[in-house]
């Protein structure tokens, strides 16, 4: 089965076309480089994302946060489930992490910004 997608990893959007067999990725066509290669394979087998988003604060204002790792797409509802339920208390500092191992995934939560 073959499988285009655009590669995100630089500017230039190289078209890939990911030929898999069995769900292992055995070849990428398209590439201009060895990381949109690793980009192709990754993406058919175990795509994965960084999540970027707000949580709740005790004074009310929302406070942006993101992953520090990529989690796993399939992943992405459980953790904003997760994070909904979440209020953050305050003060809180850049990189401070407000959530470890969010569902498991290996990955913390961290603030993006500073908050009094």
């Amino acid at each position: 089965m073959t499988k285009n997608l655009v590669c995100v990893i630089c500017p230039r959007g190289c078209a890939l076309n990911v030929t898999t067999e069995n769900g292992v990725a055995v070849s990428v066509q398209g590439n201009a480089c060895k990381r949109g290669e690793l980009y192709g394979k990754n993406e058919v087998t175990n795509p994965v994302r960084t999540l970027t988003t707000t949580i709740k604060t005790e004074n009310g204002a929302l406070l942006p946060v993101k992953t520090a790792a990529p989690v796993p797409k399939a992943k992405l509802f459980e953790c904003m489930e997760i994070i909904n339920q979440t209020t953050a208390k305050t003060p809180v500092e850049i990189g401070d992490v407000l959530i470890y191992n969010i569902g498991g995934s290996g990955a913390d939560v961290v603030a993006t910004k500073s908050m009094k």
